[in-house]
């Protein structure tokens, strides 16, 4: 199965499409630009999901739900939201179908024009704006701490599974506040949340930092986010927080009675990630033989394959297949007993490999009979033979140092392929290569617009963590003075 796949080194784009389609992923569907997310494919979104739910219910946020349709009215009442998402607005305009009178099929029913188009949710700051307005009225009722896992459409015309589709799922969070502080806070703690869950679940690597004003999310005051480096040497947005200030606020005269007796307009935030995580798993750790995925997200920790010539040997094996199977289980591993009588081990070795499970467990009569099995990892693919006995806490251990590994793996090809850049005839040079370009840059748009136009290129964060480089120096385009590097790349 893995000569199916093309290889990164021959074709880094048509790899990607291959290990999503082979490893069951996702596929194409009959809507343009729509993915189908197949079961494989969703059960590693439900453990980033169900990661992601507890961590944000542990900083005090709860879930709800708000409609899939925005009136349009509502997106023009924030100027900078409504020209960002204009272009990608999927509208709906009638409610009703009715039979062609030349009898060839369904029509738009022309008498149910709706009164005011909806929009089908790009992001949800207006729609539930005016809805927190009802909810809000004195200091008292704040904050208001909601998040919603939902769908949205956005209206792509160069699609790519999981990196970019018409209709993606994602968690959108929704925050009012008293104050300026506490909303820049929670802006702050959001980032920091998503930067945890990518190194500690995802073994990704990431950059915190704040987006140039041209990149930040329309209507934002300030946008934070996480960056990751993938394989190819581009940058992913795999994260972002937004600072919203009292816009949307303002837009929806949404005020409160402060402490003091007087009226002010409240304080928000808004934040979410998206199934584009997925794609970043996959580009952050896979390989010519397929994904590797990280043992906290996998859906299963170990598959199991027996070696038989006899259906004898069959029975015997799956036996003690399925009691090793409870005992890990039980022990809080995640196990599949590959029975399938009419595959050779081989081709299940190959598709296991493919799909990514962190270890494979091989055993046959002789096996069975010493009390041993074969042992086998998917990020270094090394095999042994150890002890039927005490499997359980070998394997624990060893999920533990596979999600290090391939975190530390992933960290050192970012360090790699970090570059400090002074110049511009050195800034064209590399960023063909692709990495990260820490360089110096005058702050200006014009700028930075040049310097997208000329090499694709975009300031992708000024960070804020370890990647800080406070020093004077000069744009590396204009010349310009400039009080700190900020990090180019080019990007998904």
């Amino acid at each position: 199965m893995a000569k199916e796949v093309t290889s990164r080194e021959e074709n880094y784009s048509q790899w990607y499409n291959n290990l999503v389609l082979k490893a069951d992923l996702a596929e194409q569907s009959a809507v343009r630009g729509c993915m189908v997310i197949k079961p494989y494919g969703y059960a590693i979104w439900e453990k980033m999901q169900n990661q992601l739910d507890k961590m944000f219910k542990e900083t005090g946020h709860v879930n709800a739900y708000f409609p899939l349709f925005i009136p349009k009215s509502f997106l023009s009442r924030e100027a900078e939201h409504v020209e960002g998402f204009a272009k990608e607005c999927a509208v709906v305009t009638h409610h009703r179908l009715m039979a062609d009178p030349d009898g060839s099929g369904l029509v738009v029913d022309p008498s149910a024009k709706l009164e005011e188009e909806l929009v089908v949710r790009p992001t949800s700051e207006t729609i539930i704006w005016n809805t927190y307005k009802n909810w809000i009225q004195s200091w008292r009722d704040l904050p208001i701490l909601c998040n919603q896992w939902a769908n949205v459409v956005r209206w792509e015309m160069r699609t790519r599974l999981f990196l970019r589709t018409a209709e993606f799922l994602w968690q959108e969070g929704h925050t009012a506040h008293a104050t300026e502080q506490e909303a820049i806070d929670e802006t702050q703690m959001i980032v920091e949340l998503y930067a945890q869950f990518a190194r500690e679940y995802m073994a990704m690597p990431v950059v915190v930092g704040r987006k140039s004003e041209s990149e930040r999310f329309a209507g934002a005051v300030d946008t934070l986010c996480i960056e990751a480096l993938m394989q190819d040497g581009k940058a992913l947005q795999a994260g972002t927080s937004h600072f919203l200030g009292q816009n949307f606020a303002k837009a929806f005269d949404v005020q409160f009675a402060n402490k003091e007796g007087g009226l002010d307009y409240v304080w928000a935030t808004s934040w979410g990630v998206s199934t584009r995580l997925m794609g970043a798993l996959i580009m952050t750790h896979s390989d010519n033989h397929g994904l590797i995925l990280p043992p906290k997200l996998a859906p299963y920790h170990v598959v199991m394959v027996p070696i038989f010539k006899t259906e004898e040997e069959h029975t015997q094996l799956l036996e003690r297949m399925y009691e090793l199977k409870k005992e890990l289980e039980a022990a809080g591993l995640s196990v599949k007993v590959d029975d399938r009588d009419n595959l050779r081990p081989g081709f299940k070795f190959a598709e296991w490999e493919l799909k990514g499970v962190p270890a494979r467990i091989v055993i046959g009569p002789r096996d069975l009979a010493a009390g041993v099995v074969e042992l086998a990892r998917r990020d270094n693919l090394n095999k042994e033979s150890v002890p039927q006995e005490g499997l359980a806490e070998r394997l624990l251990a060893l999920m533990d140092d596979i999600q290090e590994n391939i975190y530390a793996k992933a960290l050192k090809f970012r360090e790699e392929n970090t570059f400090k850049v002074d110049s511009w005839d050195e800034f064209k040079e590399k960023i063909e290569e692709g990495g990260f370009l820490l360089c110096h840059w005058d702050g200006t748009a014009e700028t930075e617009a040049k310097i997208k136009d000329e090499t694709k290129a975009t300031v992708r964060c000024i960070p804020l963590d370890s990647f800080v480089c406070k020093e004077e120096g000069k744009c590396i385009y204009s010349g310009k003075p400039s009080h700190e590097r900020v990090l180019f790349a080019r990007a998904y």
